[in-house]
């Protein structure tokens, strides 16, 4: 079944005159109740139709349905650039955003299994704590009180914090926000309850006991101009306060870093890290309590709710085990409900995230995913390609934007951009189906029909670094040495604990490697490639030398923005319930820089008309080596057409990421960790990324990837692949050696994968 008549579904997508960002007044025609993939090169413009056009205009116009102070409260959406946008349909997004949440979020929560099983033990759990909130860890009725939900405590370690052998005027209070002369150090130091130049060590239990823990009353405070009261508080007691019960994300990353050197983190002792207190602990459903359901795998967890007999048990088991048995349908059957959420790879996080559509029974849907693709192993893929199709199969129209050859090869309908990326892309370059897709002659076209051979002359090692006894999630106290002087790919399916070793252990043993995570780049519309690789500051530096000014001058974020617009170039006018609309600042006319700014010059240019150059023209621009050896990583890893002041936000998800891997290429260090580089790249930009990760290794260095595309696999000069399966099925070494000694391995789904790539290889010579 490949979906119902186009007529069933009110007529085909239709789009005309489309200019989105890099779009060239694309005309396009989508076929409804169909999977239509896209295709091209990273930014050339599959985002800018299928997000920034048909995804923002479903739900601008949804939006305009709910009455003005509904709409007031909504996320507003600017009409897209399209002269035509017909029968569309709601959209449904699932993007690449990590699904993140703070520590009080699990897998059991953004499921909404937890709530389901607390209604469980409310009705069922002998003896009863009362409603379902009494069984939720954030809640006050059901919270341990000790960790307040968390599981765990963070205690200050008073040997880091104090320095015994120094006074308070010396500094004996060691972290920095309460260094010598600042206001918290005043509290102590400067009053009258301490003497000031008498060493910590020699204070009595009593002076010692105020100094940590004191409070209930007010002590003077003195600045420049007068005299504060302040209300006292012992140096643990603020310290706690200030740092420990706050969430770590509201903190500064130095703040997290210096409270990281002086506390000890640990399972509550109270709760033993169920998070729960001694009433929902003690209230048990058979021999289990609510935590050991939520700690069990989810495969696990399945046969112990299907096995309850209860009448009501099992009516409210039922709604919990349709949603477990989908998560074991996508391969995540090893996750448990406890979870954190934060700790859920990009791969997984974007599995659950389909979860929650698949137990809908609404149709006529645009379904719109972003990469789906993108950390999974290959394996794994054939498991996503099943959910595409049987949301397809429901009656859905489903668009993805991919570049996995898998997902390409189920769809019904492929539409490829470019020709090439950024200015030199923008247009339809083929529509049709993927074997037509093969032989169209464009480059996804030419790509698809050429598959890699192995590369059968790796490089030799230098020599190893071991890790051993590496136990950490489900790593199976293992030992495995990592060569040296070479390229080595960590592979195995999701979960098998690839990131776990390398990212986990590996990096923690190994301070001063460089790692490139998954981790995204800040997109602000005021950060463009000059600033993420920090030229910026030199640019300005140079323009304000050569013209004698300041150069705060040459920031339109500073002294030299427009005064209308500060520094945006255009003007965003908020229209209450109404669609924002945004003009071109009329003072600037977009140029985001005041007219004065702009008499000044270096090298001809002033600085709106360098901004606008290309990377490839700044290389030729500029002969100042700082601003060349800082624009060429840019070069390197394909992002040449890019303008210097091009906002990041404009960027698409694979030009993002290889801008993070060049804002991280010559920083010293022996040791390169990148966790699935080849993330939102085409194949092409893959040969890009596996020259340069060559010329890494050449230059002395030891590269180590996680990865799951096979382009890479073959290519590396040696394989570490972790499994067999995932979770507590993993964790594990399966095959340790070179790719070719890889194809003939047994018990590795890489292996496997490998095997079928090469034969379609020797199918297509």
């Amino acid at each position: 079944m490949t979906g119902g008549t186009n007529a069933r579904f009110g007529g085909d997508i239709v789009l005309g005159g489309v200019r989105e960002n890099n779009l060239k007044n694309v005309s396009l025609t989508i076929p409804k109740g169909k999977l239509t993939v896209f295709t091209g090169v990273s930014g050339s413009g599959k985002s800018s139709i299928v997000f920034s056009t048909i995804a923002v205009e479903s739900q601008r116009q949804l939006n305009e349905t709910f009455p003005w102070y509904v709409r007031n409260r909504l996320t507003r959406y600017e009409r897209p650039h399209a002269e035509v946008m017909e029968n569309l349909s709601t959209a449904i997004v699932v993007d690449q955003k990590p699904i993140g949440g703070n520590s009080r979020s699990t897998v059991g929560t953004m499921t909404e299994v937890h709530p389901i099983l607390r209604v469980l033990f409310s009705r069922c759990a002998k003896p009863s704590v009362g409603p379902s909130n009494s069984y939720s860890f954030n809640d006050p009725h059901g919270m341990c009180e000790n960790c307040e939900g968390l599981g765990r405590v963070t205690t200050v370690d008073l040997d880091r914090l104090l320095d015994g052998s120094r006074t308070l005027n010396e500094g004996a209070i060691t972290f920095p926000s309460f260094a010598v002369g600042t206001a918290q150090w005043q509290l102590y130091a400067e009053s009258g309850l301490f003497d000031p130049d008498k060493t910590l060590a020699r204070f009595t239990e009593q002076e010692r006991e105020l100094l940590l823990y004191g409070s209930g009353f007010r002590v003077d405070r003195r600045s420049r101009h007068s005299v504060y009261k302040n209300e006292y508080e012992g140096v643990v007691t603020r310290f706690t306060r200030r740092y420990l019960k706050r969430d770590a994300h509201t903190l500064s990353d130095r703040d997290r870093e210096a409270v990281a050197r002086v506390v000890t983190e640990g399972s509550c002792p109270e709760c033993g890290g169920t998070r729960l207190n001694a009433a929902a602990r003690g209230s048990r459903i058979g021999a289990h309590n609510i935590a050991d359901y939520a700690a069990m795998e989810i495969g696990e967890l399945v046969g112990v709710l299907a096995a309850l007999d209860d009448p009501v048990a099992k009516h409210v088991a039922t709604a919990a085990l349709a949603v477990l048995r989908r998560i074991e349908a996508v391969g995540l059957g090893y996750l448990s409900l406890d979870r954190e959420t934060s700790t859920v790879s990009g791969g997984e996080g974007r599995r659950l995230k389909i979860v929650r559509h698949l137990g809908s029974s609404l149709i006529d849907v645009t379904y719109i995913f972003d990469e789906p693709s993108v950390g999974l192993h290959p394996r794994d893929v054939h498991r996503l390609n099943e959910l595409l199709m049987e949301l397809r199969d429901k009656g859905n129209t489903v668009l993805v934007v991919e570049h996995d050859r898998q997902v390409i090869a189920i769809a019904d309908h492929v539409v490829d951009m470019g020709p090439g990326a950024g200015a030199h892309g923008g247009e339809i370059v083929f529509e049709g189906t993927a074997e037509e897709l093969r032989s169209s002659g464009s480059l996804t076209g030419r790509r698809l029909g050429t598959v890699s051979g192995l590369d059968r002359t790796p490089r030799t090692p230098t020599g190893s670094f071991t890790v051993t006894g590496a136990a950490l999630h489900n790593l199976k106290d293992i030992t495995v040495d990592i060569p040296t002087g070479v390229l080595t790919a960590v592979t195995g399916v999701a979960g098998s604990g690839k990131s776990s070793l390398v990212s986990g252990v590996l990096a923690a043993r190994h301070p001063d490697a460089i790692v490139v995570d998954q981790s995204a780049i800040g997109i602000s519309p005021r950060s463009t490639p000059a600033t993420h690789v920090k030229v910026m500051d030199t640019i300005r530096k140079l323009f304000a030398r050569a013209n004698g000014v300041d150069a705060g001058l040459f920031s339109f974020n500073s002294t030299g923005g427009c005064p209308e617009c500060k520094g945006c170039g255009v003007i965003e006018n908020d229209l209450a319930f109404l669609d924002p609309v945004t003009t071109t600042c009329e003072v600037c006319r977009g140029r985001r820089y005041r007219d004065e700014v702009l008499d000044h010059r270096l090298h001809g240019r002033d600085i709106v008309e360098t901004l606008n150059l290309t990377v490839e023209e700044a290389l030729d621009h500029f002969t100042e080596r700082t601003v060349l050896s800082r624009l060429a990583p840019l070069r390197e890893v394909g992002l040449p057409y890019l303008t210097l002041g091009q906002p990041l936000s404009t960027l698409s998800g694979g030009e993002r990421q290889r801008l993070k891997l060049a804002g991280r290429l010559h920083d010293s260090g022996g040791l390169h960790i990148f966790d699935e580089p080849t993330t939102g790249l085409h194949m092409a930009d893959v040969d890009t990324l596996l020259a340069l990760l060559d010329r890494l290794v050449d230059g002395g260095n030891t590269v180590v990837v996680i990865e799951h595309d096979l382009d890479v696999i073959k290519h590396a000069d040696w394989i570490i692949d972790l499994g067999p399966g995932a979770g507590r099925h993993g964790g594990r070494v399966v095959f340790e050696g070179t790719p070719e000694q890889l194809t003939t391995a047994r018990g590795s789904f890489t292996a496997e994968y490998l095997r079928k790539d090469l034969a379609q290889a020797t199918a297509r010579h």
